[in-house]
């Protein structure tokens, strides 16, 4: 892939979480999604994830996990194929249990809806704060069922991932009720409960995932998440600072101005967590399926913007003035220089795939669940390939 964005259309992770993308229309977007290909005579796949995040006081550490992971579960993501088409990928993010929150609104919010806005998802997640409050976990499934954008068609991955520590019978709506809903919508519940597994069965979280045909899982949300330094990290991290250069915003000034802060501050905040997250979202912008908001390289490339259309207060300075060839030639070398930086970034991000799996082999088989983004990606990749999805191993 050498584009942007997908030919058909983040959108986690949490994670998570990373595919390629089309951004659904919206007044932050005017290019809007790209349509199928009818050339193609088949419909472009789509995985949908919703991520439930408890951030009552004790909930910091789960958050910190998501914040780290975000890239690597995407970056996952990026690899799947149905029928040897990548999907669309859209991200939807919640939180709940924190009693600054409205209680008639049952303390959740919806933070981002889904979207394969993942800057935007990154910058929502480093943002969360934690204080103590009431966890309705059936509240915030019914939510999420109910105040998303789900795919109606039967053949599309719809997950929904819960992360809490209370007891998951808490709150006035019946979590058996929101998890039937969900059923009826071709949507899996997982539960993730942070905690001892046996507390976990105890309180609710197993049997929430068992009525909506989920998995249950159990972590340590404390726990320091590992993250494995390689000689490729560094370079990725630069290769990824370059695409920047690469995207042409359009719209109006304050539009074009905040497109770009936007991909910087989620550049700035993966550099902060780890040198590994930002080598996981250098590897994402490379792997075709990131996609920047307000593009023109791209929104012109997939005809979903009239070049022609536009006049100079829509467009950057290097357009102004320009005759629409010489506008078309500028953002044709912007989209070359582009798909060279995506072709680096995938040697190098395959080099260093393959330094961390010979580190990762020496890791425990009973560890394989113990942070949120272990959890997430293995019970993704089984429940995607009853969705006939495969993964690049």
């Amino acid at each position: 892939m050498n584009s942007l964005r997908s030919p058909g259309g983040v959108a986690l992770a949490v994670a998570f979480l990373a595919v390629t993308f089309g951004r659904p229309l919206s007044a932050e977007d005017p290019a809007g999604p790209k349509p199928d290909d009818p050339a193609a005579g088949t419909r472009t796949p789509r995985i949908q994830l919703a991520i439930l995040l408890d951030t009552s006081g004790s909930m910091q550490g789960l958050i910190n996990q998501a914040r780290t992971q975000l890239w690597k579960i995407v970056n996952e993501l990026a690899t799947a194929r149905r029928d040897g088409r990548p999907p669309d990928l859209e991200v939807a993010l919640y939180e709940y249990g924190k009693s600054s929150l409205a209680k008639n609104d049952g303390y959740l919010r919806q933070i981002v809806p889904l979207t394969d806005d993942l800057d935007k998802l990154s910058e929502e997640l480093f943002s969360l704060t934690t204080n103590g409050g009431q966890e309705y976990c059936g509240w915030v499934i019914d939510a999420a069922v109910k105040g998303l954008a789900w795919s109606e068609s039967a053949e599309d991955l719809k997950l929904i991932f819960i992360a809490g520590n209370e007891p998951f019978t808490q709150g006035p709506v019946d979590y058996k009720q929101a998890c039937r809903a969900a059923i009826e919508k071709g949507i899996t519940v997982n539960t993730i409960f942070c905690g001892p597994q046996p507390e976990g069965e105890q309180t609710g979280w197993k049997d929430g995932a068992l009525a909506a045909d989920g998995s249950f899982l159990s972590i340590n949300q404390n726990e320091q998440v590992a993250t494995i330094r390689t000689p490729y990290d560094e370079k990725l991290a630069e290769l990824g600072a370059k695409v920047n250069q690469t995207v042409v915003t359009f719209g109006r000034e304050s539009e074009r101005r905040a497109a770009l802060q936007q991909v910087e501050r989620a550049d700035e905040l993966a550099r902060r967590a780890a040198p590994a997250a930002a080598a996981e979202r250098a590897g994402f912008k490379g792997s075709g399926g990131y996609a920047a908001r307000s593009d023109l390289v791209e929104a012109v490339k997939d005809k979903r913007v009239e070049l022609e259309g536009l006049g100079d207060e829509e467009l950057p300075e290097e357009l102004r003035g320009k005759t629409l060839d010489e506008r078309k030639s500028i953002l044709a070398a912007k989209e070359a220089d582009r798909a060279k930086l995506q072709t680096e970034i995938q040697k190098l991000s395959a080099e260093r795939r393959k330094f961390i799996a010979e580190h990762e082999r020496e890791q425990a088989q009973s560890d394989k669940h113990s942070t949120f983004d272990t959890a997430v990606l293995q019970t993704i990749r089984e429940q995607a390939s009853k969705k006939r999805f495969v993964f690049a191993e």
